[in-house]
């Protein structure tokens, strides 16, 4: 990643701290070939490390260990008790040697493993955290239903209190990796009988447990990456409640801040767009134009030059804001809001200016392949994580300070709505 200002004395000492490490824990001759800019050297050195059992769930358990998946994380659980620069070095740094950050579990790293951070009790935190990191617990998250997606606090699901238990009925929908989590955070109506932001808990549950049946979405690019998790009678024992039962919209706001700022960092993949071949994300882009000296390409590709350098400093506001001891605030919505739209232009882009070849190819082409899957995937940038309408209505009433929407069921209890 392109850096836009450089770094200070303690940033520069953090990122060369770094770097010692990963030439320590890599296979001999992955860093030494990364840093020569030497392709064939790594790729050997890659085949060699993977012989050796390197993968990307070994790497996680790696940097699991070491403090770097989450430096903002207390050192007790597996953190670096750090600043929020240190995030965006990481990544870098992880970009640069090209590794993976934590991709592999995100919602777990990224949305839980803060709401856990900020709002579990000590047995809790012990439990989970350092699994997170580790790759040992991969997490879902159960939020949306079929009735309940942009107002996500009119949801249906079922708690009820049974003893030391908690039984759950219900159905969730669009939940990646549900199919693979071991874990999942859950938001469940525990009482009907007050408003609809009021009687929501949150469940941190076992994906294992009996009466959770996990389903596939097959969507457009192919690939189910996206499932509906249904629930019958699925018994939670008490101590999988996170905080205090009621309170699961607050901590929900927690997730889902944090979601904004995990999801406005991603980007379309750099070794899709370059047909395999790993490649920073800008230069994979321009390498799957064909034509950049068509004078409407390169204006195109300098608009999305300017809004990519727009962004990264949307980021570094965010950031610096956070190292005033801001929680994720609506900053997060517009940034995601800017990355949807930069990424959907972007692909949009590629496939325009491949002409036929963008929409029609031979089987054997996989570049082809490759940029239309990252096109066909991008439409979903501007729905996952919230979409960008509703986003768009946060920012006008957080940030910009305009009425708020209206919503006449808001203080009604919900059993007495019409969606109760």
């Amino acid at each position: 990643m392109r850096r836009t200002i450089d770094d200070t004395v303690e940033q520069g000492e953090f990122r060369a701290g770094l770097r010692d490490w990963l030439r320590s824990v890599l296979h001999p001759g992955w860093a030494l070939a990364i840093e020569a800019g030497d392709d064939d050297a790594y790729a050997a050195a890659r085949v060699e490390a993977e012989a050796g059992g390197w993968n990307p769930f070994a790497w996680m358990a790696t940097i699991g260990a070491s403090g770097y998946a989450a430096p903002l994380w207390p050192v007790e659980y597996g953190g670096l008790s750090g600043q929020p620069w240190m995030t965006s070095v990481v990544r870098e740094e992880l970009d640069r040697y090209r590794l993976p950050t934590v991709a592999l579990n995100l919602l777990g790293v990224g949305l839980v493993g803060p709401t856990i951070v900020a709002h579990g009790n000590p047995d809790q935190k012990a439990a989970h955290l350092r699994r997170i990191l580790t790759g040992e617990e991969v997490w879902c998250q159960l939020f949306s239903e079929p009735g309940a997606g942009s107002d996500l606090a009119s949801l249906s699901t079922r708690a009820e209190r049974d003893g030391g238990e908690w039984v759950l009925n219900g159905q969730k929908v669009w939940t990646s990796l549900a199919q693979f989590a071991h874990r999942g955070m859950l938001l469940a109506r525990t009482d009907p009988a007050v408003p609809k932001h009021d009687g929501l808990s949150y469940f941190l549950l076992d994906m294992k447990s009996p009466g959770v049946e996990v389903r596939p979405l097959r969507q457009i690019t192919g690939s189910a990456e996206f499932t509906e998790v249904f629930l019958t009678d699925v018994r939670v024992p008490a101590r999988d409640l996170l905080g205090t039962a009621g309170e699961g919209w607050r901590y929900a706001r927690t997730t889902l801040a944090n979601e904004r700022v995990a999801l406005s960092g991603l980007s379309v993949d750099a070794t899709a767009l370059s047909g395999g071949r790993r490649r920073d994300g800008w230069t994979a882009f321009l390498e799957s134009l064909p034509d950049r000296g068509d004078p409407v390409v390169r204006q195109a590709i300098a608009r999305l030059y300017i809004d990519q350098q727009v962004k990264e400093l949307s980021a570094l506001r965010a950031a610096a804001a956070r190292a005033r001891g801001a929680e994720p605030g609506p900053e997060g919505s517009g940034h995601k809001i800017l990355n949807a739209a930069l990424n959907q232009r972007r692909t949009n882009l590629v496939l325009d200016a491949n002409g036929m070849a963008g929409v029609a190819w031979e089987r054997s082409d996989t570049a082809a392949e490759a940029r239309a899957h990252a096109f066909l995937r991008a439409r979903a940038n501007s729905i996952e994580g919230g979409t960008s309408e509703v986003l768009r209505n946060q920012v006008a009433e957080r940030v910009l300070g305009l009425p708020r929407e209206p919503d006449p069921d808001r203080d009604r209890p919900w059993n007495s709505s019409p969606g109760g």
